[in-house]
């Protein structure tokens, strides 16, 4: 059967199955193997019995085979039987693996007759065997029997496309000789995912119990209903020689006889019967793994260079050795304290390209979110007028005073300043929550000793807590400073005096605005704060619904363009008088949403007096937000009705000279403010990065290591998690077959034995298994003509399973579940009990 490297290849890659589905490992190594299709008894079981030469497979009336079975047959020395979920133990009583199988059926699938994707993997070592890898599939149904789901019939078909769709499996149709072939459910099933017929092999059983006068020659000649690879007869035990306990090994030779004597079939016997289809199956499968090897070698060499590096650490890895120990945590601690400072510092190996991460989190808090929050605190003009006037004439007393008193700006700006404390200290906790965040992010890594992790996170965040305490007493000195002197000499201060020149320019605003619109932009106007797409979202359904455009915001104006090559303008809206107002987001919406309007009471666009913009992220408005500040677009303070009410009943009591007092120390206080404001914007980022971030990454850079060692107790933080050492056993164990499969492979001639696959035949023959108009599907990579019908009803099941090449995988409720490729169709209507 061709040279004997290729031989060993088949058990070798189901030693590096076991190895890998062993740890819950799945590299997809779409290793090929053989899927076992026909109805119920059809005489699938029966077929892989012959081939082993043991009783070994339920029986039953029914469905019978109710979870996909693996079945590894490995020629050997010694005859025995092992499963992959009790891996170790040893059957030599082949009725003990009957019971195993009906016991690891009803462990997942009850006792209902209902049916499981997940398979259970055997291999048969045996003296009477030849290497093949079948996997024997659950029969074809159509009514459902007792309590099982009126979707029987699709949850096998769906089970049964989950193995055959693939490239690498080639497909063992068993049809009976004594039914129709043409209906041939295993057939159809088999066109569907392989038209070409490339990898279905037919199998007729039960020759032996045709009606008399009639045979199967035509078919076995595949001259009648032909298929590409051909037909193979075989002869199973009937139920009587089953109940009698017949021989395998004597029904072998009653097949033999059959077809030498019976005079339809005699001039075929050297091509019939069970020996010669378990040849045929493996040399067809040795061919198969011949033509995947190139890709298959590629594959392994690939999974090996992505081991390599980890399986040298642990080869040399000895857990218990003090000095191994104390050398793994000074790695560990330094590759922390470069892990964090390169996430801080935007240096990172790996560079995120989803979400923010680290020191642009921080940056951003930097100069979006405090500037926001700066600007949340200013009070609106009616309201500061208000309290300006109070202090007048609180300060005046019964006394009318004849000039501006200046204690009245004072006591204004330090309840100013004072105010700046709130913004400031959620400032420091937003950054003190993002370094936490980033030292989790770190130290997520050290997973593999959970007392070196936990320790080294209590410390870590115990270090940001006091430095945080640090940098919150510095702020809250800072605002101190600031009220103890007010400063009315600054050089960027306008002064009593210029006060009177700042209200008459305001005056004449209008008219010095309206002049410059009409003549050449200045050059303020040409810096662009911002740009990007958003949604006018408030523009009318008949007036063409929401639109996108393509907006750009200068210091001066908004305006929108069509696209992004900004040729066709839309609109410019000058940000004079403008405010910034949130909207809330609607029920179905998955946009974020702002408004502008304007304070006058004018409208902002045509007949609109607001605009409402929205963009697709929380991260774009608040950097539309951090911009509109920046140009001068300040957020709408929301008052109450009583504040409202008492601020017009004030206005009939004010008098012209205490509005022209009330007016120059709002000037005052503007640029007092704006100043203090411009400070603290500057310093609150520097005094953080100061205390906070750097004197982290100083201390885990430095301190860590010796408070680690303080503990006293490195040898415990060292221990190993059973997770880790079952990751590294795996490692180890995984390195060792893949460099013992490509070893394998290396020896392997590329002149094996082969037979070439036989030319075309006209299979339409064969009608598609869906019953609806085709439609364009894709199957494992090819587009094929097949139905597709919605999902079915799934009856959910928790447990490990092994994948069709041998793997073991986690199935948490989708034991079920088909892969996209699989086509299905609607289940039959469930009869309502009356």
């Amino acid at each position: 059967m061709g040279n004997r490297g290729m031989e060993d290849l088949i058990p070798l890659v189901n030693q590096l199955q076991g190895a890998l589905g062993s740890v819950g490992q799945s590299c997809h190594l779409h290793l090929p193997q053989i899927a076992v299709v026909g109805g119920q008894s059809a005489g699938k079981s029966s077929v892989l019995e012959n081939f082993v030469g043991r009783d070994f497979l339920p029986r039953g009336s029914g469905i019978v085979t109710r979870r996909p079975l693996i079945l590894q047959l490995l020629n050997s020395d010694t005859e025995y039987g092992e499963f992959f979920h009790c891996k170790g133990k040893k059957f030599t009583d082949f009725d003990e693996i009957c019971k195993e199988i009906e016991a690891e059926t009803l462990r997942l699938t009850g006792s209902n007759k209902s049916i499981s994707p997940v398979p259970i993997t055997l291999q048969i070592h045996s003296p009477h065997v030849l290497n093949l890898t079948l996997v024997d599939l659950p029969g074809i149904t159509k009514v459902p029997v007792g309590d099982q789901p009126a979707d029987i019939e699709y949850q096998i078909r769906d089970i049964i496309m989950q193995y055959i769709c693939k490239e690498n499996c080639l497909i063992l149709a068993v049809t009976p000789a004594n039914s129709d072939l043409a209906n041939s459910d295993a057939l159809k099933l088999a066109k569907d995912v392989d038209p070409q017929g490339q990898r279905t092999i037919g199998v007729i059983t039960k020759l032996d119990l045709m009606d008399q006068g009639t045979n199967a020659r035509e078919i076995l000649e595949n001259r009648l209903l032909p298929l590409r690879r051909g037909y193979i007869g075989v002869v199973n035990r009937s139920q009587k020689d089953i109940d009698g306990k017949k021989d395998i090994k004597a029904a072998l030779e009653s097949e033999r006889k059959f077809f030498l004597s019976h005079p339809a079939y005699k001039h075929l016997a050297e091509k019939m019967g069970t020996p010669y289809l378990q040849r045929i199956l493996n040399q067809q499968l040795t061919n198969h793994i011949r033509d995947t090897l190139p890709s298959f070698r590629s594959h392994l060499q690939s999974l090996l260079l992505s081991l390599h590096k980890e399986a040298e650490e642990y080869k040399h890895f000895s857990p218990d050795d003090p000095a191994r120990r104390t050398k793994t945590l000074l790695q560990l601690v330094q590759r922390l304290a470069v892990d964090f400072e390169k996430l801080i510092e935007g240096s990172g190996d790996r560079v995120d390209t989803v979400t923010l991460s680290g020191g642009a989190r921080i940056n951003k808090i930097f100069h979006e979110r405090f500037p926001s929050e700066l600007a949340k605190i200013e009070s609106d003009e009616g309201k500061l007028r208000q309290e300006i006037n109070y202090a007048i004439r609180n300060i005046h007393g019964v006394r009318t005073g004849l000039f501006t008193p200046d204690m009245a700006f004072e006591a204004i700006v330090k309840k100013q300043i004072s105010s700046l404390k709130e913004p400031c200290i959620k400032f420091i906790d937003m950054v003190s929550q993002e370094l936490c965040s980033t030292v989790y992010q770190c130290i997520s890594k050290l997973s593999s000793f959970p007392g070196l992790r936990d320790e080294t996170e209590r410390i870590v965040v115990t270090e940001i807590r006091e430095q945080e305490s640090k940098c919150r007493d510095q702020v809250l000195m800072l605002i101190d400073i600031q009220l103890a002197y007010i400063n009315t000499k600054h050089e960027d201060f306008i002064g009593f005096t210029n006060s009177q020149h700042v209200q008459k320019q305001n005056n004449g605003t209008s008219s010095a605005q309206s002049s410059r619109n009409q003549g050449v932009a200045s050059f303020s106007r040409l810096i662009v704060i911002h740009k990007g797409w958003l949604t006018i979202s408030n523009i009318g359904i008949m007036k063409g619904g929401a639109k996108e455009f393509w907006f750009i915001l200068s210091t001066e104006s908004l305006s929108w363009f069509r696209d992004e090559e900004e040729k066709e303008k839309k609109y410019m809206l000058p940000l004079d008088n403008l405010k910034l107002r949130d909207v809330e987001k609607g029920f179905m919406s998955s946009k974020f949403v702002f408004a502008i309007f304007n304070t006058e009471s004018r409208n902002v666009y045509k007949d609109y007096r607001c605009l409402e913009l929205a963009c697709n992220s929380q991260e774009e408005l608040d950097s539309w937000k951090a911009s509109l500040l920046r140009a001068g677009v300040y957020p709408e303070k929301v008052s109450t009705l009583a504040e409202d009410g008492f601020r017009n009943g004030l206005e009939k009591f004010t008098n012209p000279q205490l509005e022209r007092q009330v007016e120059t120390i709002r000037n005052l206080v503007d640029s007092y403010m704006s100043i203090i404001y411009k400070t603290m914007r500057d310093l609150m980022p520097k005094t953080v990065m100061h205390l906070m971030i750097n004197s982290v990454k100083e201390f885990i850079s430095s301190e860590l290591l010796a408070q680690l060692y303080a503990l006293g107790e490195c040898t415990s933080l060292m221990d190993e998690s059973p997770e880790q050492r079952q990751h590294r056993e795996e490692v180890l164990r995984k390195h060792v077959a893949l460099k013992e499969a490509l070893a394998v492979i290396g020896e392997v001639s590329s002149s094996t034995c082969t037979t070439p696959l036989p030319p075309p035949v006209d299979s339409s023959w064969i009608k598609h298994h869906s019953s609806s108009h085709p439609k364009n599907s894709v199957t494992g990579g090819k587009l094929l003509n097949r139905g597709h019908a919605p999902p079915v009803p799934r009856v959910s099941h928790v447990g490990t399973s092994v994948s069709p090449d041998g793997f073991q995988q986690q199935f948490a409720g989708q034991h079920n579940r088909t892969p996209t490729c699989v086509p299905r169709r609607h289940p039959p209507a469930i009869p309502s009990g009356k």
